[in-house]
């Protein structure tokens, strides 16, 4: 009998972002290609991000709630959202002054993992893959 590897329970620190059902899924299986923010984060391209499905908006700085971990993408590039990517975005409508952030090299997450769903972007300790 082998001896279980020391990395096989090895965690690690992934930035995540939160968004609201059912476009965590709709990501992770590729239907949607921009996410649309009124904000852009600090540093990009920002690569390894978790994408965390929740239920509700999250619109005060303290909010957080039971979320999922539903894939892990790269933001390639953020530029100002156009009115001719609203099906990219799957939105139901557009509005000026929003930016849209590029995903890309989706990486689906096929087991059901429960994590915490809070505000902009932050940093969850899940098991490496």
């Amino acid at each position: 009998m082998d001896a279980p590897f020391l990395w096989d329970k090895m965690k690690k620190f992934y930035p995540a972002l939160s968004i609201v059902a059912p476009m965590g899924r709709q990501i992770s299986q590729g239907n949607k290609t921009l996410e649309i923010r009124s904000w852009r984060p600090e540093q990009w391209p920002l690569k390894d991000l978790i994408i965390v499905e929740n239920k509700h908006y999250l619109t005060h700085e303290d909010d957080e709630e039971l979320g999922y971990a539903v894939a892990m993408v790269d933001v390639e590039s953020i530029h100002s959202w156009r009115e001719d990517e609203l099906d990219s975005a799957m939105a139901s409508y557009w509005e000026e002054g929003y930016w849209a952030w590029v995903l890309t090299n989706v990486r689906p997450i096929h087991i059901s993992m429960p994590v915490i769903a809070k505000r902009k972007i932050y940093f969850i300790e899940i098991d490496h893959a």
